[in-house]
């Protein structure tokens, strides 16, 4: 075969040098989308320092007043030693502090975990004391308590009056741990406690503390569904959405019953930042419809009705499990209204009325449900009707309650929620049950 009838390659250019690659679009360069990810960096600086100014801790977070860690937040910093001398050992640990109390001292729960630690030097290393120890320790999702498991709550603190009244709170810290060997004399007892550490024996130990904030970070799994579609009588359901229906029992022999057909999306799981839709459809005669009409609802926000759908949330707080004295009140609760609906006409008939609307959460809150050791967040939606004079209305109270779930984020195709300023590392997906 002849050489001549060879293919010629085109031999490609010799690059001195790989593409040069900036964080920041450049001039003629355009973002098309921003990653989470990128956008969970540490962007502050916090310090510790002791008093005599020998030990200096540092943690690198999200800028703000306090540090701020999300879903398995890696926390990340520094140990600097100016005097590293008769240093025994250097130690990191998370700790998490749950607290319940009756106001009174009937009981308490008083709990601290650690949650994570790790030991960043000992004298048993050939390595001499190192004057700086950088340190990463990732927040677990779960812990335990008393022999159950929890997700990791956020920071959280909340009082309820009453008699008795009950104050809780759950907080973050991370501890630095130096200790240091030291020979006891009559002028150092051998058991002292300091603002600094505490010396036991030989060996003397000076902590620095700093406390963190921990918001964990939630979306829905399944985005909100489109509206439905209203025929001739009603609205044509999907299973995108969930029916809840009920009945206003008439108190007149002249009037019907008033079903009521209530639409809501079926994931029950909505992002606290959004407007949550929903329809309803009430049914019954025309007389009763018409008589109705003063307690239905109203398109005027501002105009509070008897017929009103709102977002609920219970807090619980509870001791029952530590001997109480005097008293046999062991939680209490409360229950506030984080958002109310808005509705707007949507068609009649002679035998029914429909409404569209949705619900906004005013003002927006960051701490999602959830249930640990003594304090349990609920939240649901709560669709009522209550007359102001009930003895004389012509129709029953209605009141259906349905539990729902609150997300920080919202729903996002690629994985990732944009446009929110919660500090995080990563989103959890939450699933309808």
């Amino acid at each position: 075969m002849s050489t001549a009838s060879l293919p010629s390659y085109y031999l490609a250019p010799n690059l001195s040098r790989t593409p040069a690659y900036t964080e920041e679009p450049q001039e003629h360069e355009q973002r098309i989308a921003l990653s989470d990810r990128l956008r969970s960096r540490n962007s502050g600086t916090f310090v510790k320092q002791s008093r005599n100014g020998e030990a200096r801790l540092t943690l690198n977070a999200q800028n703000g007043p306090i540090p701020t860690y999300g879903s398995g937040g890696i926390i990340d910093g520094t140990i600097d030693i100016a005097k590293t001398e008769n240093i025994t050992s250097i130690d990191i640990k998370v700790e998490g502090h749950l607290q319940v109390k009756e106001i009174a001292e009937g009981g308490t729960i008083d709990r601290k975990v650690d949650l994570a630690s790790s030991v960043l030097w000992s004298k048993e290393e050939i390595a001499p004391c190192p004057s700086s120890c950088d340190f990463q320790l990732p927040l677990p999702h779960t812990f335990e308590i008393e022999g159950q498991h929890y997700n990791l709550p956020p920071t959280y603190n909340v009082k309820l009056s009453g008699l008795p009244g009950f104050v809780a709170f759950i907080e973050y810290s991370i501890h630095a741990v130096i200790r240091r060997s030291t020979v006891a004399t009559a002028l150092a007892p051998r058991m002292k406690a300091s603002f600094l550490g505490i010396n036991v024996g030989n060996t003397y130990s000076s902590v620095l503390s700093m406390p963190f904030i921990y918001y964990p970070r939630t979306r829905p799994m399944v985005p909100l569904p489109a509206p439905l579609k209203l025929t001739q009588d009603c609205f044509n359901g999907t299973p995108d959405w969930q029916l809840y229906e009920s009945v206003m029992t008439s108190r007149r022999s002249s009037l019907q019953d008033i079903s009521t057909r209530l639409y809501i999306p079926a994931s029950r799981i909505f992002c606290a930042s959004q407007n949550i839709p929903f329809h309803v459809t009430f049914e019954s005669s025309a007389l009763s419809l018409a008589t109705f009409l003063p307690f239905g609802p109203s398109g005027n926000p501002s105009t509070k009705k008897p017929t009103r759908l709102q977002i609920m949330r219970k807090v619980t707080v509870d001791v029952r499990h530590q001997l109480m004295l005097g008293t046999s009140k062991t939680d209490m609760w409360r229950v506030d209204c984080l958002g109310e609906a808005t509705f707007k006409h949507a068609g009649d008939g002679p035998t029914w009325v429909s409404f569209s609307g949705d619900i906004s959460i005013d003002p927006p809150v960051k701490v999602m449900g959830f249930k640990v050791g003594g304090i349990a967040v609920k939240d649901f939606m709560l669709f009522s009707m209550t007359p102001p004079e009930a003895q004389q209305a012509p129709f029953s109270e209605l009141r259906q309650v349905i539990p729902i779930q609150l997300t920080t984020d919202v729903w996002s195709s690629n994985g990732n929620s944009l446009g929110t300023d919660l500090p995080s590392e990563s989103v959890l997906s939450v699933r309808s049950s």
